[in-house]
């Protein structure tokens, strides 16, 4: 089975799309429509504490899902969830946001730039912070490249609004690399093991665990996998401002984000469980390669001031700027409601937490 069709998910993946697109997506936004009627909260008004009888939320966060399934805390919401579709690479939350048939998602920092490029009103909600690279570079099976300093002059697989975007971009900066020197491949990040894998691009930023089931299928080809020492430091929950001006669903956001984030740390104490849940059940990888993937992954850590994320979200709009991605820079705290910030940190135990002034 080739590389990018493995992982159930992306068959789900496929179908959420599908109903993005035509008729689908008028039925979809209408069904989203309910955040137009009643009550609005304004951007500086206090997000209520207790979530109304009968809210429901859209949530495009997987890892979650499995997570509170596991755990059996799903029952514990205070709300309902709707539908978790499975909608992960930026482009296409936003897709999803504008068609109203998603709520709530997880990405990496450079969706909201693109949603704010693009006109979209979507807040930052909940941040994890990484300090550690999560993505490194596949190559494709017989390329020559072994080191960084091999990427000049080669085609190299680009998302520009989503995480492995900036990885490649700052990359290049660290290696003194401008546009000229390279050949950025346009692509949709789905579309990268297809690349790869017909030889379409030299180089792709890959992360966990689609890496793991590249290389054990095309490793015997010469396909390997460079370390690159940029790192995507931010995890995310984001919401369109919809969602926000409605007085339930932003109680309801509110209140996910705990869950959201003990999740994260169930995951790390329980890495046997994690690992049988979602590594080997999910996404169909084998259990040692789940350890291995487990055991690479850097601790979850959650902020309580958001000023680090904030700083980091600054030099990624100034990068792609200067890029010439997503327009002129603007100020990154438009892309964060503190209006939630130490929400996620406050539901953690004291370990988990970075403590910022």
């Amino acid at each position: 089975m080739p590389a990018g069709t493995l992982s159930p998910p992306t068959v789900r993946r496929r179908a959420v799309l599908a109903a993005l697109t035509g008729a689908g997506m008028i039925v979809l936004a209408a069904c989203g429509s309910d955040a137009g009627a009643g009550p609005r909260l304004t951007a500086d008004a206090a997000i209520p504490d207790t979530v109304p009888a009968g809210t429901s939320l859209s949530i495009a966060v997987h890892t979650a899902e499995i997570q509170l399934k596991t755990t059996g805390k799903i029952s514990e919401l205070p709300f309902t969830v709707s539908e978790w579709p499975t909608v992960a690479a930026g482009p296409d939350v936003i897709q999803a946001f504008r068609a109203n048939a998603v709520d709530v998602a997880t990405n990496a920092g450079i969706p909201p730039i693109q949603a704010h490029a693009t006109g979209l009103d979507a807040k930052i909600v909940a941040v994890q912070l990484k300090t550690t690279p999560t993505y490194k570079l596949a190559t494709a099976p017989g390329s020559a490249i072994t080191e960084l300093s091999d990427l000049r002059g080669k085609k190299i697989a680009f998302a520009a609004g989503q995480a492995q975007g900036v990885v490649v971009l700052r990359t290049l900066q660290e290696l003194g690399l401008e546009k000229k020197d390279v050949q950025l491949i346009e692509l949709n990040s789905p579309q990268f093991l297809t690349a790869l894998q017909s030889r379409q691009v030299d180089v792709a930023p890959l992360g966990e665990p689609t890496l793991t089931k590249y290389l054990n299928q095309y490793g015997k080809d010469g396909a390997r996998a460079v370390v690159t020492p940029a790192v995507d430091a931010l995890t995310i929950l984001w919401a369109p401002a919809r969602v926000l001006a409605d007085p339930a669903k932003a109680a309801a956001v509110k209140a996910f984000i705990p869950y959201w984030a003990r999740a994260q740390v169930w995951a790390w104490e329980n890495k046997d469980k994690w690992i049988d849940a979602y590594y080997v059940k999910d996404q169909q990888v084998s259990a040692a390669d789940g350890r291995r993937i487990v055991e690479s992954s850097p601790k979850p850590s959650f902020p309580t001031s958001w000023d680090a994320a904030i700083k980091w979200e600054q030099e990624t709009i100034d990068v792609v700027s200067k890029w010439g991605y997503f327009g002129k820079p603007f100020n990154a705290a438009d892309v964060f409601d503190r209006r939630f910030e130490g929400v996620a940190a406050a539901a953690v135990p004291a370990d988990y937490r970075i403590a910022q002034s």
